[in-house]
């Protein structure tokens, strides 16, 4: 279809709009296909095919929330000329539902992205009223720092980000289509994105796109027995951009979310609830902040109520008026509303957390009573809760409907397969968080800045981080509900902890995408040199037990055997940290007291470090898997050369794994149709070898044939 753009001149190009009524009309894509080859030929884009002041970037971005604000900062980052489209920019950071950040898992994928140089951990620390760190009980492994948020200040700070990031620039506009070429025919996919199409009908070119929707595509908001389109309350939904990737043949599904209610500080009796304390002191989310923006006698409290039998008895009886709950969409499982919780755990009292939304705001934000009930019948349910009885209800809870796509049509860089060059990241991959759709923006954001640079994906895996096995799961598994991240998703807990990784992620990101500054890089390598240094000081000093006994008297080591101990193993003791180990041996000791950080991540050290030695066995196992990859363009539908059920085949053939370990993680294919897959790469990689070794022979041959000519 020829298109005129703002110079006059005619330049043929296909929107998926045109690609859709060529296919309907045509009888099939391949009509399209086929189409698209005839007319598509000729499209160049690039600084020289556009005119002068037709917008050209290396990068566009869609949506600014989560997702959207940390890939679009990642890939300026990068290097990269960057565009992040959005309805509205005043909306941009806005946290939609719970005033919250971090908990156990999500809190690990806080820090990760922060290693990477990402923006939502910094931000916390600008923005928190309430710092906790979750689960203590356990080990530090599985701690989940944790933080209340002020809504105004996290969007004023992020704000202040995005618009101050360097080749970054911000547009308000709704994208309805994207543009498309040809494919490049040395990578996967049908069709290659080159650009979008704005509602105005204006059009932005790019060399990669990134869509991070969150529930915007057809997204509907619901109240009891009213629906009516929104992604979010107050903004429209994104109804041509899903039309558009529905069209192109992605597989598309829909997903239920809800939030709670609002409710007037004022009319909160806290006196009767149980209060909950934040830290003291309060632990930074990113690896650069010693400490946050505020005080811990100057943050605010939580507090903590019940649910009861008579709320049980008002959402079960109005169930015939809220068609949220009816509808066969999947919700959250981990985080449900108050009416699916009554109906899955009868008869139960379920908490609910009362978390403040803001230093200076009047609403009180009730978590765990997610609920879509009528207005009126909300107000009477909250009235019924210790604390509530004089509760005024602000806003109505209310859920929310949309589409998503299979997240098994996206490989671990989160490039579309179908699609080249477009990425997705965050709701549009079924996900659910705020942290999980930042772990996926950094990621996307990256990988469409090293695509524009002809540059390898930048993965991680499983062994690597709380990240690799998010997108692991996502594109070897898919999901049917909303996708949470826990700390019991990931097989090597021990290694993927919250205090390392920095050391896990941040070199990779410097070295390989230059996603990280020079300041954080350097911080890293001094944090690494410390550690190093630190503990092999620690395994130097070593005394007998009775010694330590009579040294560190409040410890538990044992003097009825004088065995010899190291200074390391001595830190293992729980109530031993490294300021007592100090007092004990001051001279070596004593700087690495100096850093609070330091000497934590020290004591953590030393905590795991014999369980580290047998997961790092196991890691490299994993990893040598994960080395063996798969042909990209394997047909598993046809391939001969392989013994492989039919429904193995369809399972290989939709996830598309990159490695045997993918493969392996993937439901239905088999430990026999893993060990034919493996004797089938080894096979090709035994035969590439041969192949490779053959000129070389012959050169070596003639090599010989001259030099005894020449003696001759």
């Amino acid at each position: 279809m020829k298109l005129k753009n703002v110079a006059g001149t005619e330049r043929t190009r296909i929107r998926v709009t045109d690609l859709a009524m060529f296919c309907i009309r045509g009888g099939g894509c391949r009509v399209a296909a086929s189409l698209i080859k005839q007319h598509l030929a000729s499209v160049r884009f690039g600084g020289d095919s556009a005119a002068p002041w037709t917008p050209h970037f290396d990068v566009v971005v869609i949506g600014g929330g989560h997702a959207g604000t940390e890939a679009a900062a990642a890939a300026a980052r990068c290097g990269s000329r960057t565009l992040l489209l959005t309805h509205r920019v005043d909306t941009i950071g806005q946290m939609s539902c719970n005033p919250s950040f971090g908990g156990i898992g999500k809190g690990h994928l806080m820090r990760e992205v922060d290693a990477l140089d990402g923006l939502c951990s910094r931000i916390c620390d600008q923005s928190g009223i309430h710092y906790k760190v979750l689960n203590r009980r356990k080990g530090p492994a599985v701690w989940g720092l944790r933080a209340q948020i002020d809504r105004k200040l996290y969007k004023q700070n992020m704000q202040k980000e995005i618009l101050n990031t360097p080749l970054l620039t911000v547009q308000e506009g709704a994208v309805e289509d994207l543009i498309l070429t040809e494919p490049e025919p040395e990578h996967t996919g049908k069709y290659r994105v080159s650009g979008v199409v704005l509602a105005d009908g204006s059009t932005v070119y790019a060399e990669s796109v990134v869509l991070t929707t969150g529930t915007f595509l057809r997204g509907m908001i619901v109240i009891g027995l009213e629906m009516h389109p929104a992604g979010r309350l107050g903004d429209q939904p994104s109804i041509g951009l899903a039309q558009t990737l529905e069209k192109l043949g992605f597989v598309v599904g829909r997903l239920k979310t809800g939030t709670p209610p609002r409710i007037a500080k004022e009319s909160v009796n806290f006196s009767i609830l149980n209060k909950q304390t934040p830290d003291n002191p309060s632990i930074p989310f990113s690896f650069i902040n010693q400490t946050v923006w505020i005080k811990p006698e100057d943050q605010l409290p939580c507090y903590l109520t019940h649910t009861n039998p008579r709320v049980d008895e008002i959402v079960l009886e109005n169930l015939h008026l809220n068609c949220h709950v009816k509808e066969t969409t999947r919700g959250p499982r981990y985080c449900p509303s108050i009416e699916s919780k009554v109906l899955r755990f009868p008869n139960r009292v379920h908490q609910v957390w009362l978390e403040p939304e803001g230093m200076d705001s009047d609403l009180i934000y009730p978590q765990g009573l997610s609920v879509t009930l009528p207005a009126e019948l909300q107000e009477k349910m909250i009235t019924c809760i210790r604390g509530l009885e004089n509760a005024k209800m602000i806003q109505p809870g209310y859920g929310v409907q949309y589409d998503y796509m299979d997240p098994r049509q996206i490989s671990p860089s989160l490039e579309t397969r179908l699609v080249q060059r477009l990425f997705f990241a965050g709701q549009i991959n079924g996900t659910t968080g705020y942290e999980e759709a930042a772990a996926q923006g950094v990621i996307a954001g990256i990988n469409a800045s090293l695509r524009v640079r002809h540059k390898p994906p930048f993965v991680i895996s499983r062994t690597e981080g709380y990240i690799g096995v998010l997108i692991d799961d996502l594109t070897t598994l898919g999901t049917n509900e909303p996708y949470r991240m826990f700390t019991s998703r990931a097989e090597f807990r021990l290694s993927l902890r919250p205090d390392n990784a920095d050391s896990r992620l941040t070199f990779r990101g410097y070295k390989e995408a230059g996603c990280v500054s020079q300041q954080r890089y350097e911080r890293a390598s001094w944090m690494k040199s410390s550690l190093e240094e630190g503990i092999s000081m620690l395994k130097s000093i070593e005394f007998l037990s009775t010694k330590w006994k009579n040294l560190i008297p409040e410890s538990s080591i044992s003097s009825g055997k004088s065995l010899p101990l190291r200074a390391l193993d001595v830190l293992k003791y729980e109530e031993v940290d490294m300021e007592l180990l100090a007092r004990a041996v001051p001279e070596p000791l004593k700087k690495y007291t100096q850093c609070r950080e330091l000497a934590e991540r020290l004591k953590i050290e030393a905590t795991y470090e014999s369980v580290l030695f047998h997961q790092q066995q196991e890691i490299k196992e994993v990893q040598r898997d994960e080395a063996l990859q798969l042909p990209k363009d394997l047909d598993y539908l046809t391939l001969k050369d392989i013994s492989l059920s039919y429904e193995v085949r369809e399972k290989l053939h939709l996830s598309r794994p990159q490695t045997i370990g993918a493969a392996s993680r993937i439901p239905g294919v088999t430990a026999a149709a893993i060990v034919n897959l493996l004797r089938f790469v080894k096979t090709t990689q035994q035969r590439q070898a041969a192949m490779n070794r053959v000129p070389k022979i012959d050169q070596q041959l003639r090599d010989t044939d001259r030099l005894e000519e020449s003696q001759l």
